[in-house]
């Protein structure tokens, strides 16, 4: 067993991140004994609904650009575990991840003893995985860590930073078993992590989801700037390859045309974003460099969103897993390509908008086989199935049993008539499921 082997392990026997219990406080003793790693670097921290990994990417990418060394601490991840904490852009060393796990193990054992003696439950997956990530990045040491909240904000294990910069991308329903039935509480938990004298950045948002984060931006003395307000991304264009944007930023500074390369506009929005965040780091009056423009989104990357796999037949693989993501998702391919026909391999979990997320994705769907993720989460195919034929009707809808048995029957499909192509939609886990199979199949493009 590798040393991250070793880790996600010992972590696996926590109680999972998908039960989140909504405290804060035994996370904070766990980095207090541990050193308060999370207090050694300046941090800019995103939340919202979708959007969350793409933008924390890009803004690490223009940090990184800037000459700073960064860490970036994004969750879940796609096939590797170590995905989750970046050094510089990179995946963390194994070795270097279990030298801070070992380091972590006497706190972890006070803090579980101390829980214990109180009658609640030990430290969580998701807790431990902050702590570790913070850990790492005071170890290496980053000059700016961009740490993407797991869910939710105000009691999220990550919210024991004191971010500098607190970013959210779009706020939509999603997790309402925890976070509430309606985008005015989601938003008022997400606001949780604007602390006293930060910038506040923000996409466009809903009516009831700005006032709270205006609210929350007004009580703790924090300036809030929002996207087609305080800055704009003025023009967004269909690329080879991508996007190419015109923003004008918090400086006032309208930008020299600069190319994105992904897809939809939604990654255009996600772009505009990371600049005004990384203008708010360096200073709201200070243009970023174009020199930082052209090498940050040059070298910019985000797997599992409209990732190519495959090119014989083409398939893609996307994360989305909600409706405000897959409406997202559906215009990024309408507008960037020009398949004839598009079959969908979906898997989702079960406390997904399942009837919402199929009702969204029905325009471009020719064809869709369903299959069950890898998880106990998962949604049995033979619901999921009756879910489609409901929501996307006079459709061919196919059931398999497993991803790869999806996946060899959609194939053959597309391989069957020019123009065709597939997509891997509905779950992050399925989306890493997908990548791992097409590596381990030699597809070539993952």
């Amino acid at each position: 067993m590798t040393g991250a082997e070793r880790v996600y392990a010992a972590l696996l026997e926590r109680v999972g991140e998908a039960q989140p219990r909504p405290r804060i406080d035994p996370v904070r003793r766990l980095a207090e004994l541990a050193g308060s790693p999370q207090l050694s670097f300046p941090v800019i921290q995103v939340a919202g609904t979708n959007g969350k990994t793409s933008t924390s990417r890009a803004i690490a990418s223009l940090m990184r650009a800037h000459g700073l060394r960064t860490g970036l601490f994004t969750s879940p991840h796609l096939v590797d575990f170590t995905e989750r904490f970046q050094l510089d852009g990179e995946s963390v060393d194994g070795d270097v991840l279990a030298a801070a796990w070992d380091e972590l193990q006497v706190p972890l054992e006070v803090v579980d003893a101390e829980l214990a003696e109180a009658g609640h439950g030990r430290i969580t997956f998701f807790e431990a995985l902050a702590v570790l990530a913070f850990a790492v990045f005071a170890d290496a040491p980053v000059d700016v860590a961009v740490v993407e909240v797991g869910m939710g904000g105000e009691w999220d294990a990550t919210n024991i930073v004191d971010a500098r910069v607190a970013v959210f991308t779009p706020i939509d329903l999603d997790h309402t078993s925890i976070l509430g039935s309606d985008v005015a509480t989601i938003a008022r938990t997400k606001a949780g992590i604007i602390k006293s004298g930060s910038v506040v950045v923000s996409a466009a948002q809903e009516p009831d989801a700005l006032a709270e984060l205006a609210e929350a931006a007004e009580r703790h003395d924090a300036a809030l700037a929002v996207l087609g307000r305080d800055f704009a991304l003025v023009d967004d264009r269909l690329a080879v390859g991508g996007r190419q944007i015109d923003v004008v930023g918090l400086s006032g500074q309208s930008y020299d045309p600069i190319f994105v390369p992904l897809f939809g506009h939604h990654q255009a929005e996600n772009a505009a974003l990371a600049i005004a965040a990384a203008e708010a780091f360096f200073g709201a009056s200070r243009p970023l460099p174009e020199e930082v423009l052209d090498d940050g989104f040059g070298s910019l990357t985000s797997p599992g969103r409209l990732q190519l796999i495959g090119t014989d037949p083409v398939v893609y693989v996307d994360a989305a897993h909600n409706p405000h993501g897959a409406a997202a998702l559906v215009s990024a391919v309408s507008e960037s390509f020009t398949f004839s026909e598009l079959a969908l391999v979906v898997g989702v979990l079960e406390e997904k908008d399942v009837s919402g997320l199929m009702a969204t994705l029905a325009p471009i769907a020719h064809r869709v086989t369903v299959a069950p993720v890898d998880s106990p989460r998962s949604i049995p195919a033979g619901d999921l199935q009756q879910i489609a034929e409901d929501e996307i009707p006079g459709t061919p809808i196919e059931i398999a049993e497993s991803l790869p048995e999806a996946l060899e029957e959609a194939r053959g499909w597309a391989m069957r008539a020019e123009g065709r192509a597939v997509l891997v939609v509905g779950s992050v886990l399925l989306a890493g499921e997908a990548i791992a199979f097409a590596r381990s199949e030699g597809w070539g493009a993952a």
